[in-house]
């Protein structure tokens, strides 16, 4: 009987173990990656504390969508920014000689500067979540800033552009899991050189516990394809089997005429390649702006020319992991940051091939791989790319539930209380603007009147009866005598 108690004992623990073998680390994979080689899911969401939102609209006239890289706890962060046109929101704030102690989620989008608006939406989900900086009865100030591509007009209506909603509905479909690459979310009006592209993601796991992973969102002026051989200037750095199946083009596409209009740089002046480099690596300030500079070396090894007076090249540097941080200036700390700033430049090299393969041909704008189909045919690998996760499409009952989530109430007048506010102003419950977020706002009720406001209202409107009388006595005419 006791030898059964012992067994049975074992077994639990055996089941014990065994679930916490399968149970997600940090991370959000599942399982521990061999050093040197990219996490489970091989995205950017492989960095603990690194979430992805996407959504899109590719129904005419629209060409366009809103990513946001979402950070439950506030993160360390900073920018470098080298093409010549930038749209971008909130980089001063990231850079190390400000106060800024880090950032809550960073928009990558479409729409060029008209997109930037995409970042309000984004601002009061966190806000309606409590997520900012503190700022004590006021509530909290969310910190995002933004870099937009160029993609107005590609979809048929130059106006056809994100704008608060695509945010807001962006940060709710925010997950750690697999991230969806592609002609989807901020990269769905993406063109690189001549080609469709979108956005593309890639990890490395350091070994230690530290990862490094890459968003982008490709659209650059310059083109990813190397014109000797029509193969992708960044395929060269793919670890493992990552790219298994890609072929150098055969010499007949690569001679096609649609070769000629990939290789080329884009017939419009505006483009830009935006980015988004992870750790979980604890990184001081001034580190992580290093390391988002040290990362464009990942975008000039995937795309020639780089940096162009037509682009806007951005590339964010994140930090999410705790503890001491290491530092640019001490030289104990030089090893590790060298090893974390390289990889995140080899992983966006990687990040930006991924993004191009995984683009698919919109109208007679073709996909690398519809304009070489020999190079992709044996890459089953890019189906699970395009499939992988979530990235809704925005459509109407969408958008308007989003738009109505946004409403807020009006600002009081100078010299009036809101009269949805206690006597500190701070909103009562269930009124417009504060509780529920879904909660209509933008009128008065008249319950929200007070005997004084429906007072004044009242004698404005019999003076303006009696003004209307005056003004029509006036018009008659004169009678003569």
């Amino acid at each position: 009987m006791q030898s059964r108690h012992y067994t049975a004992l074992s077994t639990a623990l055996a089941v014990c173990l065994g679930a916490l073998a399968l149970a997600p680390t940090a991370s959000g994979s599942t399982t521990t990656s061999e050093e040197g080689q990219p996490g489970e899911l091989n995205a950017i969401t492989d960095v603990p504390g690194i979430h992805v939102g996407q959504v899109q609209s590719d129904t005419a006239p629209f060409l366009t969508g809103t990513t946001v890289i979402y950070t439950p706890e506030m993160a360390v962060a900073s920018v470098d920014q080298r093409g010549g046109a930038p749209a971008t929101k909130e980089t001063d704030l990231l850079s190390p000689l400000n106060s800024n102690p880090g950032i809550n989620a960073i928009q990558l989008g479409g729409s060029s500067m008209y997109g930037l608006s995409a970042t309000n939406g984004i601002i009061r989900w966190l806000e309606d979540r409590g997520e900012g900086v503190p700022l004590g009865s006021a509530g909290v100030a969310p910190i995002v800033p933004a870099a937009d591509i160029y993609d107005l007009n590609r979809g048929g209506d130059p106006k056809a552009r994100t704008s608060a909603e695509w945010g807001y509905l962006a940060a709710e479909a925010a997950t750690d899991g697999p991230v969806r690459q592609g002609s989807v979310g901020g990269g769905t009006g993406a063109r690189g050189g001549g080609l469709r592209s979108g956005v593309g993601t890639a990890s490395v796991y350091l070994g230690d516990g530290i990862w490094v992973g890459a968003f982008v969102i490709v659209n650059p002026a310059g083109s990813p394809v190397d014109p000797s051989d029509c193969s992708l200037w960044g395929a060269q750095y793919g670890i493992g089997d990552e790219f298994e199946g890609y072929q150098v083009p055969t010499g007949a596409e690569c001679a096609g005429p649609d070769s000629d209009a990939a290789q080329t740089t884009s017939e419009e002046s505006l483009n830009t390649t935006i980015a988004v480099i992870a750790t979980n690596a604890p990184l001081e300030k001034a580190a992580a702006q290093r390391m988002s500079g040290n990362a464009h070396d990942g975008m000039a090894r995937a795309i020639n020319p780089i940096h162009t007076l037509g682009d806007g090249d951005t590339v964010f540097a994140v930090s999410t992991g705790e503890g001491e941080p290491l530092q640019v200036n001490d030289p104990a700390d030089s090893g590790q940051l060298n090893g974390i700033f390289n990889a995140g430049a080899t992983t966006l090299s990687r990040a930006i091939t991924k993004a191009v393969l995984s683009a698919e041909s919109q109208g007679s704008r073709l996909s690398y791989c519809d304009t070489y189909p020999s190079a992709c045919a044996d890459m089953p690998q890019l189906e699970q790319w395009r499939t992988a996760g979530t990235a809704p499409d925005v459509i109407r009952p969408e958008f308007n539930r989003a738009r109505k989530a946004l409403e807020q109430t009006p600002v009081p007048g100078p010299g009036k209380r809101n009269p949805s506010s206690t006597e500190d102003g701070s909103a009562l419950p269930g009124a417009a603007g504060g509780g529920d977020p879904m909660s209509p706002a933008g009128g008065i009720s008249a319950s929200g009147l007070s005997a004084s406001d429906l007072t004044f209202g009242l004698s404005l409107s019999v003076l303006g009866v009696a003004g209307l009388l005056l003004l029509r006595r006036r018009s008659q005419p004169v009678p003569l005598h």
